[in-house]
């Protein structure tokens, strides 16, 4: 076993002798993966060779040959036999493999108009399944709506009040702070203008109709992307990866009715509440930060709110706020199924459904902007 083993990791020798004029180049020794592996030099002297055909290449007296050092030598010949070459039948059956071995040579970037048109083309249609996939869904949704309705006893309720927990309840915090903050920033920099003109209490027109208007749906909304879309998108793929959609298909439950179904219903209830939350936390950071700036006490800024915030932006932020949280459920049950059983699938679609969910509120927010143009102005 030891002569065996010092025959395998023996090091590959290269000779180069001149016989008649031609230069003759001997390898010896072991050429397989492991003595090559012990011995990169050897393998930067093969290829650092000045291929000629005319060389003589004398491989008989090498003593163990593998597929890896056949291919190392059939590279330094450049991909075909030298005139003269001599080695054992064994040995040339290994160089007949990579002689009719075919590899797919990578192709250089083509940046011509044509590839800019097909890369365009499979941006629309992959555009296109998910809207597509989307209408589907919805329509699958109203379905479930109606069948529910027909049959209450069967509503998922537990996995609806999961959801909301997790989604609402546990988000409480981030989104007060946050509201919190950016109600102190919108002020502070609101009242360093006002100072300017002497309009100082227009801070609470500003503040109001700014933050519960759109501010406050649109923060809430963006963080329960972020954090509850994100997590609920992740949540279907790991049941993927674990196969517990299999588990459900085979045991008659319905994925739609089961999991899509409580967690928009669970996100369009959510995101109402979230936004008022989110509203109070902001309005009570500009409170502070007005005091602060401009001396307009709380008891001053609450009694000029309501005149100055007429009542229908209520309605219309928290409007927009049910709408997000279908929205941002609905793309984040559609990406959870799109992940495949990998971790890298995983990855990716949770990443692109917090983005798709950010984009398409936005979208959707600035045609609320557009159609409630003129509604709401005091």
């Amino acid at each position: 076993m030891a002569s065996l083993k010092n025959k395998l990791i023996a090091k590959p020798v290269l000779q180069i002798e001149q016989k008649n004029s031609l230069p003759s180049i001997n390898l010896k020794g072991s050429w397989n993966l492991l003595a090559i592996n012990e011995s990169p030099a050897i393998t930067r002297e093969l290829k650092g060779l000045q291929f000629n055909s005319d060389c003589i290449w004398r491989l008989d007296e090498v003593d163990a040959l593998d597929s890896a050092g056949a291919w190392l030598i059939w590279q330094a010949w450049r991909g075909e036999f030298p005139n003269q070459v001599q080695m054992r039948p064994e040995h040339k059956r290994l160089f007949d493999r990579w002689k009719t071995f075919s590899y797919a040579r990578p192709e250089e970037a083509q940046k011509s108009l044509v590839q800019i048109f097909k890369d365009g083309n499979k941006v629309i249609l992959a555009f296109y399944r998910h809207v597509f996939s989307g209408i589907i869904l919805l329509g699958q949704l109203l379905l479930d709506t109606a069948y529910l309705f027909r049959s209450p006893n069967k509503i998922p309720w537990p996995e609806i009040s999961m959801t909301i927990y997790s989604s609402g309840v546990k988000a409480l915090g981030i989104t007060a702070l946050v509201g919190f903050l950016i109600g102190i920033v919108l002020s502070y920099l609101s009242a360093l203008q006002l100072q300017a003109f002497g309009a100082e209490i227009y801070i609470i027109n500003i503040l109001g109709m700014s933050i519960i208007r759109e501010l406050g749906p649109l923060l809430a909304a963006i963080l329960v992307a972020g954090r509850s879309g994100s997590a609920l998108t992740a949540q279907i793929g790991i049941m993927r990866v674990a196969e517990e959609l299999d588990a459900l298909s085979s045991m008659g439950i319905s994925h739609s009715l089961r999991i899509i179904f409580p967690i928009v219903v669970a996100l369009t209830v959510t995101l109402p509440l979230l936004t008022v939350w989110t509203n109070a936390a902001a309005l009570l950071g500009g409170i502070v930060s007005a005091w602060h700036t401009l001396d307009i006490s709380m008891q001053q800024f609450v009694q000029r709110l309501p005149d100055s915030v007429p009542l229908v932006n209520v309605f219309i932020g928290v409007g927009k706020a049910s709408v997000f949280g279908m929205l941002i459920g609905m793309i984040a049950c559609h990406y959870g199924f799109h992940i495949k059983p990998n971790s890298e699938s995983l990855g990716n679609e949770t990443t692109n459904s917090v983005v798709a969910s950010i984009t398409v509120v936005i979208m959707v927010d600035a045609i609320f902007a557009i159609l409630f143009m003129g509604t709401g102005m005091p």
